[in-house]
């Protein structure tokens, strides 16, 4: 393949994997990115003495990371930590947390008296979820396919005994497989970090659990998760990328099916061989190509992930009933998860994921102080579009947190910043606040996910978390990778693993 001069819209993790991947084959490379910092959802915020990470706070497959760079010639540039306990649960009529542990006799001696027999029960439903991860991760995952009819044909190799939990859903899953509503609740919450609920997300993501607590774990980047963008960033710089910030792309210029330039928010056309969009794939051909599929009311109609609400806090003295990972949770579960994607009211009794780096890593707050991430899921803008009540939820949220810690946060609260799904879909171009771009129903992956090349434009291309194979930090490294592929291919080249 001849050298190209590429531009891709936005830094997030997949744009920025991309443009490594092509600098590192020669390509001239130029990312277009819409705020002053890179990372999109992998950002931080930075108030006073106090550094938060914006969104994801750990990550999981850290192989497809190690990946990244080792096909690139480069050494793994940041430190990570495997967590263990991988984080601790609340429920909301017990005072002592769960803590969930990778060491399976571990975690039943956490759950004595509730749930027996539970490192048999769990091995047994992790072998079954690790063979569905293992038949499945290169016939469908880290795959292009040519159309939805290859798609299908693919599916066709994929072991039978799997089908039956492409029309169950998770919760069906692990209530076949423990018989205490803790034990059922804690393998479910995997959902969540699909922007989902286990009633709606089909039991094949019970991979999820097998990524979890088998294949890889979960583990923190020590210094914070943005040091990964940084050491990205730096390593662009290296190879002669260019990152242009404060450069938003608000419309195209094409002919004849080629995109010739894409038009920032000061009418500055930028020109290119390919270029590639880390927006959504479905929204931005949508708001940006105004294809009539993908209208308002057609986007819409799309199942779409669970909306952020976030509060920042930096807070004076140590909490000590926190660890780095924390799920605080209520006591009606089902309910909660059956009304929480289409209310039009804020959450009364919030479940919500606290995370606080200062457990781990001291230099993200003065002091004696904690740093402190609280991540509510709620409706999206589809459903809750006045967001003028974000302080009272947050109110809510601390005075519950304060409760079941034991300590006072409100009162030490030296710094809060609230986002609604208002300002994340702003701030990020996320559709309707939606957090993680399109959900994960069948009829939205594979091939019935908005392709990672565009159906018109010939040169167009797209990487991130609605476009193949899904959302999360690993699949859009692995979305990276196959960008490269389609475009290698498409240019009569092969990619060579």
């Amino acid at each position: 393949m001849n050298t190209k001069n590429i531009i891709i819209i936005g830094s997030g993790l997949g744009g920025l994997s991309a443009a490594l991947r092509l600098s590192s084959l020669g390509h001239k490379v130029t990312v277009l990115e819409k705020h002053s910092t890179a990372g999109g959802r992998l950002n931080q915020i930075k108030a006073d003495e106090f550094t938060f990470d914006l969104g994801p706070s750990f990550m999981s497959m850290t192989y497809e990371l190690k990946e990244l760079f080792e096909s690139c010639g480069i050494d793994m540039p940041v430190r990570l930590v495997e967590l263990n306990p991988i984080y601790q649960v609340y429920f909301e009529d017990r005072e002592k947390p769960f803590r969930i542990w990778k060491d399976l006799n571990k975690l039943e001696q956490e759950f004595a008296g509730i749930e027996p027999d539970l490192a048999k029960k769990a091995e047994r439903y992790l072998k079954r979820a690790g063979q569905i991860f293992h038949d499945t991760e290169y016939r469908v995952v880290k795959r292009n396919f040519k159309n939805k009819l290859d798609y299908i044909l693919k599916l066709t190799r994929v072991p039978p005994k799997h089908l039956p939990f492409l029309f169950k859903n998770m919760w069906k899953e692990v209530e076949n497989n423990f018989s205490s509503e803790e034990i059922r609740i804690i393998f479910s919450l995997v959902a969540f970090f699909l922007g989902s609920t286990p009633f709606q997300t089909p039991a094949i993501y019970t991979i999820l659990n097998y990524t979890e607590l088998k294949h890889d774990g979960y583990w923190k980047i020590e210094g914070g998760m943005y040091r990964l963008v940084e050491a990205l960033v730096k390593l662009l710089e290296e190879r002669n990328v260019k990152i242009v910030y404060n450069t938003e792309v608000t419309g195209v210029e094409h002919t004849n099916g080629t995109l010739n330039a894409v038009v920032d928010q000061n009418g500055k056309q930028w020109k290119a061989d390919l270029f590639i969009a880390n927006a959504d794939a479905a929204s931005f051909r949508g708001t940006i190509l105004h294809r009539p599929n993908y209208s308002e009311k057609h986007l819409d109609a799309m199942d779409w992930t669970l909306a952020p609400f976030t509060v920042y806090l930096g807070v004076r003295g140590k909490i000590d009933g926190l660890m780095h990972h924390n799920y605080f949770l209520g006591s009606n579960f089902r309910g909660y998860a059956d009304t929480i994607f289409t209310s039009t009211i804020s959450p009364q009794k919030p479940y919500y994921y606290v995370n606080v780096p200062t457990k781990s890593y001291s230099e993200c707050a003065p002091e004696g102080c904690e740093n402190v991430f609280i991540l509510c899921p709620v409706p999206d803008l589809r459903f809750k579009k006045d967001w003028s009540d974000k302080e009272q939820l947050a109110d809510t949220i601390i005075s519950d947190l304060s409760k079941r810690t034991g300590f006072d946060i409100q009162k030490n609260t030296l710094q809060r910043i609230t986002l609604s799904p208002v300002e994340w879909a702003d701030m990020l171009n996320l559709y309707k606040g939606s957090g993680l771009g399109l959900a994960h129903g069948m009829n939205q992956v594979g091939a019935f996910r908005p392709r990672n090349k565009d159906e018109k434009l010939s040169n167009l291309y797209y990487v991130g978390a609605s476009t193949v194979p899904g959302t999360g930090l690993p699949m859009v490294i692995i979305s990276s990778k196959l960008v490269l592929e389609r475009i290698l291919n498409d240019n009569g080249s092969v990619l060579k693993n």
